[in-house]
């Protein structure tokens, strides 16, 4: 069965480039602080919230990376209303600004289910699908 309501537009995130070069000069250094000092700097900045998760799943941190993500995650759906988004439709992971409320997402589900959060897991999982399929496949090779 074809779907004849037209899909909402693509949501594209601003760019900030003082936040990105930030989060460019904390990997550099790769410490925990310097990427906690991107987050504080530039609270609404998912991308920052979404190296401190990731990073503190990979060290198997799963409490600290359910914050962060949670943290990216809804600083993000903010950021995502103020664009235009309606509650639904494409974020495509192909826009750089869109990857850190992406990878939030993506963290959020994984560190979920870490935590016997199943429900949870598998809606952020779905959701992640419904903004753009690309952002599961990317993040699960990174």
């Amino acid at each position: 069965m074809q779907n004849l309501l037209p899909e909402p537009p693509a949501t594209l995130l601003p760019v900030s480039e003082e936040a990105d070069a930030a989060l460019a000069a904390a990997a550099e250094q790769g410490t925990e602080d310097a990427y906690a000092e991107v987050a504080a700097r530039f609270p609404t900045y998912s991308a920052a919230w979404g190296a401190l998760a990731g990073r503190a799943l990979t060290a198997g941190e799963v409490v600290p990376a359910y914050a962060y993500a949670r943290t990216g995650y809804h600083r993000g759906l903010d950021q995502l209303r103020r664009s235009g988004w309606k509650g639904h439709g494409p974020v495509p992971w192909s826009h750089a600004p869109n990857q850190g409320f992406l990878r939030c997402l993506y963290v959020l589900s994984r560190a979920a289910g870490e935590i016997g959060e199943a429900d949870e897991a598998a809606r952020c999982a779905q959701f992640l699908r419904d903004c753009d399929p690309a952002a599961g496949d990317a993040l699960a090779s990174d």
